[in-house]
């Protein structure tokens, strides 16, 4: 059933992408080199882009439905897991075990004072201001 679905899914990508190519944009896109331009007789001028963009609205609809049809498929297969639970229980433990226990909160310690000098000491008085010399006559 799944792979009915995938296969179904890759034709209707591929249908897609071909039917979005062969719409002509302004600039001719690649309708003309895919003989695009002969669709125009068929269908004639304005009705091959009508069809082609019909045709690429029912595309792009069956599209969105079987992508949710896959991923309700992937879904409901079992227990889906992540790499990261697969690997958890592969190793039995949890990177936080390795870590070593901390019984109380971590506290930054205090600096301890070095030798600091009484509060009593003041400091050194500015130099005094010296007379300006007046230059010699």
């Amino acid at each position: 059933m799944r792979f009915l679905f995938t296969s179904l899914f890759i034709l209707i990508c591929v249908v897609q992408i071909i039917a979005i190519l062969l719409q002509s944009s302004k600039g001719g896109g690649l309708a003309g080199a895919f003989g695009g331009g002969s669709m125009g007789a068929m269908f004639g001028g304005r009705g091959a882009a009508t069809f082609l963009s019909k045709v690429s609205a029912v595309l792009a609809t069956v599209f969105m439905v079987l992508a949710l049809i896959l991923g309700l498929l992937d879904s409901g297969g079992g227990e889906a897991q992540g790499l990261v639970e697969q690997e958890r229980q592969a190793r039995g433990s949890s990177p936080a075990a390795i870590l070593p226990s901390v019984s109380s909160p971590a506290v930054a310690p205090q600096p301890q004072p070095e030798t600091q000098q009484p509060a009593t000491q003041q400091p050194p008085p500015p130099p005094a201001e010296q007379p300006a010399t007046q230059p010699n006559k």
